[in-house]
């Protein structure tokens, strides 16, 4: 078996997708009541980048991800998967995108390897496909153990892997994560990763919001950095970081560090 089986990506869909960008985000933006969650934003994900989208908590990076996969309509402004419109043509876009959210409910009453199957069904993949992808990707994602269990009785890093499995059945061209680290161990992470560059290395894209700013430093080759709605600088990990590090230059532009040791009374006498 090879290191990443049948996760390459998919063949281009359309004209001139296989020259247009992974993504293309032009004004995208959204408002919850008096709440402007994503104000306006533009974005360009290169294809065949592992690109990073970090940002505080509430910056927006799970509702401006949620728009440009399909998963919740804009108010204004276009999201484009290799040249496709997402919401114009929302089947086909989508079958370019693996897509991991954050918060979205699973089929948890199937069990691990029905769940990938489902899956693989609702894109009408071959059965006998489906068989061998959803073997694959429980071997490489170490829950063949698990494979009869329900997915309601899974931990929270075995429930992320089995998402992740069902974003990569269907052979996307870009897949989505949205923390897709968190809760999983570190060797599972470390295999994850193996995968995720494989598929780059391959000629995929993969786009990963994160808090960690190491990983996101170490992995990803693009970085945006989101605040407050908005793409407060984007571009190669090297051109945003500067001679800082990255941790140290997403501080510098988002703020609100404060440097305390806290009340006197949290002090143990």
């Amino acid at each position: 078996m090879s290191d990443v089986p049948d996760v390459e990506p998919a063949v281009s869909a359309g004209i001139g997708a296989a020259s247009a960008p992974a993504l293309e985000l032009r004004g995208l933006t959204k408002r919850f009541g008096a709440t402007v969650a994503v104000d306006a934003v533009d974005l360009t994900v290169p294809s065949g980048s592992f690109y990073g989208v970090v940002g505080p908590n509430g910056a927006g990076k799970t509702t401006l991800l949620s728009m440009a996969t399909g998963l919740l309509r804009p108010d204004a402004g276009t999201a484009k998967v290799h040249g496709l419109d997402v919401w114009a043509a929302p089947l086909a876009a989508k079958r370019m995108i693996g897509n991991l959210a954050d918060g979205v409910d699973l089929f948890d009453r199937l069990t691990g390897e029905q769940l990938i199957t489902y899956t693989g069904m609702l894109f009408s993949l071959d059965r006998a496909v489906i068989a061998g992808r959803t073997r694959d990707l429980l071997q490489l994602l170490d829950l063949e153990a698990s494979a009869g269990t329900l997915v309601s009785d899974y931990s929270a890093g075995m429930t992320k892997k089995i998402a992740l499995a069902c974003a990569l059945i269907h052979s996307p061209r870009v897949v989505v994560l949205d923390e897709p680290f968190e809760s999983v161990d570190p060797v599972s992470a470390a295999n994850i990763r193996d995968i995720l560059e494989g598929f780059v290395r391959s000629g995929g894209t993969v786009v990963v919001s994160s808090h960690s700013m190491d990983l996101v430093q170490r992995m990803c080759d693009h970085v945006a950095i989101v605040a407050r709605g908005r793409v407060l600088v984007a571009g190669t990990v090297d051109e945003v970081r500067g001679s800082a590090t990255l941790e140290d230059r997403f501080l510098e532009l988002v703020g609100g560090r404060r440097f305390s040791e806290g009340p006197e009374w949290l002090r143990p006498s």
